[in-house]
């Protein structure tokens, strides 16, 4: 059978050099309770989308759990690098490039961040032009590069903790729940990845936390998941109900 040379798109080099990076990661699945939480949520006109809510929640439990601030570098010796502060980076679809192609954009410490300015940043993220979202134009702009260039970037990025944290984020969170599936098996350079399902009717949601092994285990995330869900119903449905009912025009939910 006689096929077709199709190239490679520019958004698609981004993902192979980023499965290239890339090592297995664990993966447990809870069910979070947000009954208080989705309560909250609904009294906002202006309801911030569940990626921004997850994320921020992330980043301050992350404030007393030092290994989720932490990565495993392997030059120029195996050791671990911990960060002061979260990086929150969001897997979106940009309007005018390959929607199909997601693209990582860097939100930042999270927990230092009002809701609806973090629901701004994601929005700007999807609908700005490129150039004017400095993570997405530089990730073009790597893109472009030949292969062997873009490898060593992609090593040098990796193996040094202040640029690392700084352009990779210290975890990342997205989802196609929307779509009706979930992702339960992801590759990323770590060190975490949260994916996230659908609130169901009696409030619950899953959520699929992705980590590498090598930095902690199963204990520690168990723990991690059960603060997480505290803070969601307190912390960040206390922030939603402060907000009231907003005004103006309604943020477009991820």
């Amino acid at each position: 059978m006689r096929g077709v040379i199709k190239p490679v798109s520019l958004a698609r080099k981004l993902v192979i050099e980023f499965m290239h990076a890339s090592v297995p990661l664990v993966v447990v699945k809870c069910t979070m309770k947000l009954e208080r939480l989705v309560k909250a949520r609904a009294t906002r006109d202006n309801r911030p989308s569940w990626l921004v809510i997850i994320a921020k929640a992330f980043c301050i439990v992350a404030r007393d759990e030092p290994w989720l601030r932490t990565f495993y570098m392997k030059w120029p010796w195996p050791h671990f690098y911990e960060v002061p502060r979260s990086v929150a980076m969001a897997g979106v679809s940009h309007n005018d490039f390959d929607p199909d192609v997601p693209l990582l954009l860097k939100i930042g410490s999270a927990d230092e961040i009002p809701l609806q300015e973090l629901q701004e940043i994601v929005w700007r993220g999807k609908t700005a032009p490129i150039d004017d979202v400095p993570a997405l134009k530089r990730s073009l702009r790597v893109g472009r590069m030949p292969l062997p260039l873009r490898r060593v970037l992609l090593s040098v990025g990796l193996n040094i903790g202040r640029l690392r944290s700084n352009y990779f984020g210290t975890f990342a969170i997205t989802s196609v729940a929307s779509l009706g599936v979930e992702t339960v098996v992801l590759r990323s350079p770590g060190p975490a990845f949260i994916t996230y399902g659908l609130v169901r009717p009696d409030h619950t949601m899953e959520l699929l936390f992705h980590w590498d092994h090598r930095i902690y285990d199963g204990i520690l995330v168990g723990r991690v998941m059960r603060r997480l869900e505290d803070v969601l119903n307190a912390n960040i449905a206390d922030e939603l109900l402060a907000g009231g009912n907003g005004e103006g025009d309604q943020v477009r939910e991820q």
